[in-house]
């Protein structure tokens, strides 16, 4: 049997199959951690379709048997990933019948498995471990993330976050890039309520409060503290003055590392200094507290279903062009790209995807919807192709609020906004 071999991103990867696990994952109310170690690759060459239908299938038993409102999907690889090496993907804690387990890992994963030459690993410590060889895309490096200045590395962190399990796994993300994180409340009262140390605040968006936002922002003017949300991802960001940028669940390294860029992209042309003030003490346990005592008059969704026509029109608004060169060489030279060749690939893998947009809304094929969505996102994101990722971004709302009757006057928008940006692609390409 002949491997298929394309390079792929693991992290696209796992955003895909979050989603594509949505509806069975707020039926059972689970929460999907993903735990990665910092020898995993970003890019790999190996089979994509058969890893995500094997990682869907995998998830989707567990989902359905489990008792446990978390579950975590562990990646490792070897130390030294040199050329290819096997990635081990593990599920502990399912707390379901070993038996069952064993039975469907036999008879269900078997022809997936076969086509990625990986093995089912019998152990203790795991309900569920399989091991993958794939290859490494860029041989000869260690790490697999690079920041594009080094005054990026090494900062503090405060995480501040209701599950421990969430918790680790954004710790270990964060040290990946030698940054050193404190999590909870009581590391933060070991140090006195003192919020100079820190470089970054993190905060799930379930704790802040009109007062702490105000808190922060009163901060900030002694000190360069970034002030970041935790999000579920059906929350809509919102503006609110002290808060830098949000980071999405679920977590990966390339999430991680996408923050760090956002936050300290210009730092060195505004450098501040942190001051030893009083203003900088703060009693989080308190506000956090009065959240909690708060919290059962609040309906979430509701207030976020009430902003879903507002958030559509303010994006409406907003005129943004069809492709910001600048921002676009900044995005591609972060991450090692040349911003003539992305500029192909995505029109190599766009040009006439209008006609297949519309083709799967007239289909009312959800999921192969959110994966165009966000597929379109990344891509025009990293070219700098504004106009058209906000459009992207509005069609996601639109699944957020689950308004899926507003779907169709969309992919007539998009073909205007694609046909616009070919032209501008082509002239920036010197295509006729």
């Amino acid at each position: 049997m002949n491997k298929i071999e394309k390079t792929f991103d693991i992290n696209i990867i796992l955003m895909t199959l979050f989603s594509s696990l949505e509806a069975i994952r707020e039926e059972k109310n689970i929460e999907l951690i993903y735990d990665m170690e910092a020898t995993i690759p970003r890019e790999l060459r190996g089979d994509p379709a058969v890893l995500q239908h094997l990682l869907t299938q995998t998830l989707n038993f567990v989902f359905k048997y489990t008792d446990q409102n978390e579950i975590i999907l562990s990646l490792s690889a070897p130390e030294d990933f040199v050329y290819e090496e096997a990635i081990s993907f593990k599920i502990k804690s399912t707390n379901i019948a070993k038996e069952k387990v064993l039975a469907f890992l036999e008879s269900n994963l078997s022809k997936d498995l076969e086509k990625l030459d990986g093995k089912i690993i019998y152990e203790k410590d795991a309900d569920i471990h399989l091991d993958i060889p794939f290859m490494i895309n860029e041989l000869g490096y260690r790490r697999h993330y690079r920041l594009p200045d080094v005054s990026m590395l090494g900062k503090k962190v405060l995480l501040i976050c209701e599950s421990p399990k969430v918790a680790q796994s954004i710790k270990k993300m964060f040290n990946y890039f030698l940054y050193d994180v404190d999590v909870g409340l009581e590391a933060f009262k070991e140090r006195g309520n003192d919020l100079t140390p820190y470089d970054i605040l993190i905060v799930e968006d379930k704790f802040n409060t009109d007062a702490l936002e105000h808190m922060i922002a009163k901060i900030q003017q002694n000190m360069a503290l970034k002030y970041v949300l935790l999000q579920d991802d059906h929350h809509v960001e919102t503006k609110i003055i002290s808060v830098s940028t949000h980071l999405v669940k679920p977590v990966t390294e390339e999430s991680v590392f996408e923050l760090i860029i956002a936050l300290f992209k210009n730092e060195r042309d505004h450098e501040e200094i942190k001051t030893e003030v009083k203003e900088n003490i703060i009693d989080l346990e308190k506000m956090l507290q009065a959240h909690k005592h708060n919290e059962k008059h609040v309906n979430p969704s509701s207030k976020y279903e009430e902003n879903l026509q507002s958030m559509i029109e303010r994006k409406r608004g907003l005129d943004l062009p069809v492709l910001d060169k600048k921002a676009g060489e900044e995005n591609t030279k972060n991450m090692g790209l040349k911003y003539a060749n992305e500029l192909k690939n995505f029109l190599d893998s766009f040009e006439r995807s209008d006609i297949y947009f519309r083709q799967i809304v007239n289909e009312k094929a959800i999921n192969k919807i959110k994966e165009f969505s966000v597929d379109l996102e990344k891509h025009a994101k990293l070219i700098g192709a504004e106009s058209i990722l906000k459009l992207a971004e509005t069609v996601s709302l639109i699944f957020v609020y689950n308004k899926l009757d507003m779907l169709p006057i969309y992919p007539g928008k998009y073909h205007i906004e694609l046909q616009k940006l070919i032209t501008e692609i082509k002239k920036e390409l010197k295509i006729k």
